[in-house]
């Protein structure tokens, strides 16, 4: 598994902040800590999934980030990505590096080694190549079997929803587009449901609350949108929306933006009105 662990503990942090304050939190983690924080650095959201492909660094070495379906390194019938690591980490000089969205970087390959690193990748279905702009950009939590806590399906069905709302994608010539879809197996949102564009977050075996409009950088939560929602309810919501967004959207406008602006669906500004003007609870 390439997974960030006890993400969900983090998550939990925000309950604590909301009744401290910031402030209050600052000063007694301070107090703990025996020294101040440092200031602030100035930061922008400018994109909320990785970077695939390949980068290179200042010192000329070669980073490759590739796809790894929900963070499982594993043999099935879809991808042999267990086997394709180990042939690759066999003659790799340089490190393995996790992603926070579940995703592997084959990092420091040196340019006389990229060519071998390249034909390794492509012989693997490693490479990036066959996945669309929705699957690159899909993430799901473990669910069902492994967590106790989950109410629905979440990693082993993300991957069979992805394969058929990017079929409505591909009809509208929207294959290497991006859309931010999650999904998890209950509330806690390990797999970052609330400011996915396209969001599920499971309530019942076979059964989701669907949410739209969260920023396609991260910047802006989800709105919950149908209360529950099954897979045939879903592809049916889905596919006029994707149809209009490929005729109706500006140059480069996201998803989620495009659903507030078309009026499907209320901007959420902040946490307290997540569920201003919506009957989905």
């Amino acid at each position: 598994m390439v997974r960030v662990e006890r993400f969900a503990d983090i998550q939990r942090l925000k309950y604590t902040v909301d009744k401290m304050t910031v402030a209050g939190f600052k000063a007694d983690a301070e107090r703990r800590m025996g020294k101040p924080f440092q200031p602030a650095r100035p930061f922008e959201f400018t994109h909320n999934t990785d970077t695939y492909g390949w980068q290179q660094g200042h010192d000329g070495q070669w980073h490759f980030t590739m796809f790894i379906e929900n963070g499982r390194v594993e043999d099935s019938p879809r991808n042999q990505f267990k086997t394709g690591l180990k042939e690759i980490a066999g003659v790799h000089k340089g490190e393995f590096r996790l992603t926070a969205n579940q995703h592997l970087i084959l990092s420091n390959v040196s340019p006389e080694d990229k060519p071998e690193m390249e034909r390794l990748l492509a012989k693997w279905g490693l490479d990036n190549v066959s996945h669309t702009g929705l699957r690159l950009s899909s993430s799901a939590c473990v669910a069902f079997p492994t967590c106790g806590l989950a109410m629905a399906e979440s990693e082993r069905y993300l991957p069979i929803l992805v394969d058929k709302v990017e079929k409505l994608m591909e009809d509208e010539g929207l294959r290497s587009d991006s859309i931010v879809m999650r999904m998890t197996g209950c509330p806690n949102g390990c797999a970052r449901p609330w400011n996915a564009e396209i969001a599920f977050v499971g309530k019942a075996p076979g059964s989701y609350l669907m949410m739209l409009g969260g920023g396609h950088k991260g910047e802006r939560l989800s709105k919950p949108y149908k209360a529950q929602v099954t897979e045939p309810e879903i592809l049916a919501i889905l596919k006029p929306m994707i149809k209009r967004w490929a005729t109706e959207r500006g140059d480069g406008e996201p998803f989620g933006d495009w659903v507030i602006r078309a009026g499907i669906i209320k901007e959420t500004t902040h946490g307290t009105n997540f569920w201003e003007g919506t009957d989905a609870s």
